[in-house]
């Protein structure tokens, strides 16, 4: 990163924080005197909008609700040209979001995550969609499709939203169907053949019911090309669409239904070689020296993989709210179903004798159902409930290779000569006349699971209005997940393979050098001693997991504009069993999150912010780590204790009538509590890696043109610190320096975008600008081939987007 960069993050920072003081100072020094009906009427016409969210499970406004909370606007969903949670991340410090693999995403948040894919293991940060959880693995991170809004609720929820928020929640609000029929649309083209358009139609049929449906298609060339065969890579090529209907049975009856469905289509996530590979004979060295890491963004890309990513989804949501003399009940009944298939290269070159790809493949089909009641008295607003969720998943993992790179890695392992075991055999048998062909042939090991999960759970919340200005809350959560998992490991699949050495056995040939056929079966992946010993058996799992989440809240507003808070709360994540490791379980995770804070208005200056103080305790966290210590790598489960405090500011700023401002940050330590890794290291009080530091920083503007309608400007700046290294970070290459790559470096985003709305809002155009000062950083490392074929490759983040939107509202 340039010092020029650098700089200008700061200044930006210190900029946009200096104002949000300056905007506090008249408080401070204001003097009681009575507004003139000209200072009223310029006061209203820039009021701080107040924000209506649903985080306790009720409608109140953000600066009422005692979490720490931030909400995405669909505004600001506008700003970014965002597409789905991976491109809102940035400017929710705390929060992180990998989702260059829309099918295997991962989610962060205040520095709690899960390392593992496997279906046997649930995310630590929950994700919900108009209340109905989203589930895990590839179905999570869609596109959006009529957002109104996203809440970002950080530290556990376990009472409110149930398992598997021990780190915190996403909910996510879409538009339900209105009383007046509409029309909208968006097109949107940019550079490397970006087309997306968008469009939405609402249907009322009666002064009770309308129609609202959604299409979204998207499409991209992408923006790396093979240097080789000049093809695209890192594509995007998927559409989806909403349909919902909302009406009312009588005066206390509604109900809203909606389906959902996605295609997704595309080549898989590009990998680069960060190795530089000498000519032949010689081979690359084995285990690679980290030092030597090549920059990926100057070395050009070659691939010879199939890589690949589908998904197909759908997913009916049913919403009944009914209204009684004493409250509410509202049932919600929700289905998902989706298959989806990722394939990705490891290796970053295009040599065959070096190849080796990475194949995860989920099929997956959930319900639940939720009851819920709620009413409100002069002193309590409650609510009780109970759920039922049931899941049933398959899960394939696999990793490919060829017979030339089986022989590469045999050489480097001292298990064969120079040329390996099946090149050698086979030219020796076509020196004899026997036509065979072991080079280049597929050869493919599988780690194959299935999961049967039912998950029961009860929960009650009450606020006690104590007097005008104290509240009390009490919550509960109860919870059992069952859980029947099962693992099948079989010898590796290598059918052309295996013909050809079958035609070698039926010719003597084995017998004439002394060297057996079955010398040529055997596994190079999955070799743990569990699955060694389990090869071909289905080994079966069933266990059921009990938890309690209790959270405590004490508020008081000291003024209508100022409220304090303070709460103890608990989130857990569900018991698992760990995919890839036959027999291995583990137990529920669980997080306490002590967090006290102020929320505060200036009505008067047209300034609300945040701030809060945290601290938790993460016990029981399961990881999967590729342990790249042993001669062939393998995935190994370990568990760490963890703790960790912070702080977490925001701000908004109606500085004028048409000038806004928001602020966002968040520092956080965190360190592990107990934990020695599966090496022996002992990692005891050392930093776990999340950066200290994230921000996020916007400013916008509207000029009213006079009846020509209005022009708004907007600019996002994010920046993200370092990842803090420990002494585990360079054997597992997940933060620090190696050679000429900076993982984990600090990161920084500024977003643009100025728009133009005709005076009746019915036509609109835009320009926009993502990532302008084109940083682009290491997602993540191929790593599997870093012991054994002296191979790794880099996933680079995109550069510098930017194009033009032509949208129509009626």
């Amino acid at each position: 990163m340039s010092p020029r960069k650098n700089r200008l993050a700061v200044s930006l920072a210190y900029a946009l924080f200096g104002c949000v003081s300056l905007a506090a100072m008249p408080q401070a020094f204001a003097q009681d005197a009575p507004a003139s009906k000209a200072d009223m009427a310029a006061q209203k016409a820039t009021d701080l909008d107040a924000i209506t969210v649903t985080a306790q499970s009720r409608e109140q406004e953000l600066q009422d609700v005692p979490i720490a909370l931030q909400v995405v606007t669909e505004q600001l969903l506008d700003d970014v040209a965002a597409e789905d949670l991976g491109d809102i991340d940035s400017f929710v410090p705390g929060l992180k979001v990998n989702s260059q693999q829309p099918t295997q995403p991962s989610f962060e948040l205040r520095g709690i995550s899960t390392d593992d894919f496997g279906i046997g293991t649930d995310p630590a940060v929950g994700v919900y969609v108009d209340g109905v959880y989203a589930g895990r693995g590839g179905g999570v991170l869609l596109p959006f499709t009529d957002v109104q809004r996203i809440e970002v609720l950080k530290g556990p929820q376990g009472t409110l939203f149930g398992r598997n928020t021990a780190a915190g929640a996403i909910s996510i609000i879409t538009n339900r169907p209105g009383n007046e029929t509409a029309a909208a649309g968006k097109l949107r083209l940019g550079n490397d053949n970006k087309t997306y358009f968008e469009g939405m139609a609402n249907v009322a049929v009666s002064d009770d019911s309308a129609f609202r449906f959604n299409g979204i298609f998207n499409h991209s060339d992408g923006w790396l090309q093979d240097s080789v065969s000049g093809k695209d890579l890192n594509p995007e090529n998927n559409w989806a669409t909403r349909a919902a209907f909302q009406t009312r049975f009588g005066d206390n009856t509604r109900a809203w239904i909606s389906w959902d469905h996605e295609s997704l289509d595309q080549q898989g996530q590009a990998t680069t070689g960060i190795v530089l590979i000498p000519a032949l004979p010689a081979l690359p060295t084995a285990p690679v020296d980290e030092t030597a890491f090549l920059d990926p963004l100057k070395v050009p890309t070659a691939s010879d993989a199939a890589n690949g990513e589908t998904r197909e989804f759908d997913g009916v949501t049913l919403t009944v709210d009914h209204s009684f003399e004493w409250g509410n009940l509202t049932s919600t009944t929700a289905w998902h179903q989706y298959d989806s298939m990722n394939r990705v290269e490891e290796d970053g070159t295009n040599l065959s004798y070096l190849y080796v790809d990475s194949t995860n493949t989920e099929s997956n089909e959930n319900f639940y159902q939720e009851f819920k009641f709620s009413g409100s008295t002069d002193r309590l607003d409650w609510i009780a409930g109970a759920s039922y969720f049931q899941e049933e998943a398959d899960q394939t993992s696999e990793v490919n290779v060829l017979t030339d790179s089986v022989d590469t890695l045999a050489q480097n392992l001292g298990l064969a000569p120079p040329g390996g075991l099946f090149g050698p055999i086979s030219d020796l048998a076509n020196s004899f006349g026997i036509p065979v062909n072991l080079h280049g042939l597929p050869w493919n090991e599988k780690f194959v699971n299935s999961l049967d999960t039912k998950a029961y759970a009860a929960f009650g919340d009450v606020i006690w209005h104590v007097n005008d200005k104290l509240n009390l809350t009490a919550g509960l959560r109860y919870t059992r997940d069952e859980k029947d998992f099962t693992w099948f490991n079989d010898l590796r699949s290598a059918p052309e393979l295996d013909a050809q050495l079958d035609l070698l056995d039926a010719v003597g040939f084995f017998g004439a050098i002394g060297i057996p056929k079955e010398a040529f079966v055997f596994d190079v992946a999955f070799i743990d001693p569990p699955a060694l010993l389990n090869k071909g058996v289905l080994n079966r799992a069933k266990k059921s997991w009990d938890d309690f989440s209790p959270r405590f809240v004490v508020d008081y507003h000291f003024n209508d504009d100022l409220m304090g808070f303070a709460s103890l709360a608990k989130g857990y994540k569900a018991g698992g069993f760990n995919a890839l490791q036959i027999g291995s379980e583990f137990e529920n995770e669980d997080v306490w999150n002590f967090e006290a804070g102020i929320k505060q208005s200036f009505p008067e200056h047209r300034l609300a912010y945040n701030a809060s103080a945290f601290y938790y305790v993460y016990d029981n966290r399961q990881a999967v780590t590729l342990d790249m210590s042993t001669q062939i790598p393998r995935f190994i489960v370990d568990t760490s204790d963890q703790e960790a405090w912070g702080v977490d500011f925001d701000a908004r700023w109606q500085a004028t009538e048409g000038l806004g401002l928001d602020f966002n940050t968040e520092y956080l330590d965190a360190t592990y509590k107990n934990y020695t890794n599966p090496q022996g290291i002992d990692l005891d009080g050392q930093t776990t890696g999340a950066p200290e530091w994230s921000l996020s920083a916007g400013a916008n503007y509207v000029w009213h043109l006079d009846g020509h309608g209005d022009l708004r400007p907007a600019l996002r700046y994010s920046y993200i610190a370092s990842c803090r290294s420990n002494d585990e970070s360079v054997s597992q290459l997940s933060c620090g320096q190696f050679g000429a790559i900076d993982l984990g470096e600090a990161q920084e985003i500024l977003d643009a975008r100025i728009g133009w709305t005709s005076p009746n809002g019915h036509w609109g155009w835009a320009v926009y600008g993502n990532n302008l000062l084109d940083n682009q950083y290491v997602n993540s490392l191929g790593t599997y081939g870093a012991t054994v074929l002296g191979t790794v490759g880099a996933r680079v983040t995109a550069p510098r987007t930017y194009g033009m939107e032509i949208s129509a509202k009626f």
